[in-house]
């Protein structure tokens, strides 16, 4: 398979169709089967932390790639513009130093919103400040 089409859809469907990438915004999530052939669901979160979607005349993208390392087909390729991309097998080395920059992203991704200070809407900082608080 070298081409995928976009369905947009509330709920991820029990069974996926061959070729196409079902994606609920709502619930930040897109589904799959993977293109190789091998029949198995591809689910990937999408959030900043994770996948991101993006849609052009229809045509779905999702980044960064997607590598199947847990399934014995190890399929490793991007969805870009509505296509299939196929890339390199990595290495067990790569697959894991991958996971560990992943795990890496998302601590740095929930510190940083841990630590950021929370905005007070005009109407709270305007009544603190008449008030004096």
């Amino acid at each position: 398979m070298e081409r995928i089409k976009l369905l947009k859809v509330h709920y991820l469907p029990k069974e996926l169709e061959e070729g196409f990438l079902y994606v609920s915004e709502e619930f930040g999530v897109a589904g799959h089967l993977c293109p190789c052939g091998c029949k198995n669901k591809i689910i990937t979160p999408i959030e900043p932390t994770e996948w991101s979607f993006k849609e052009f005349n229809n045509k779905p993208t999702l980044f960064p790639s997607i590598g199947n390392w847990q399934l014995p087909c190890k399929s490793h390729y991007w969805i870009t513009d509505g296509k299939i991309e196929w890339s390199y097998q990595w290495s067990e080395q790569q697959i894991i130093e991958g996971r560990e920059a992943e795990e890496e992203k998302r601590k740095t991704y929930y510190d940083n919103l841990e630590n950021k200070p929370v905005k007070q809407s005009l109407i709270r900082r305007f009544i603190n400040f008449v008030f004096g608080k």
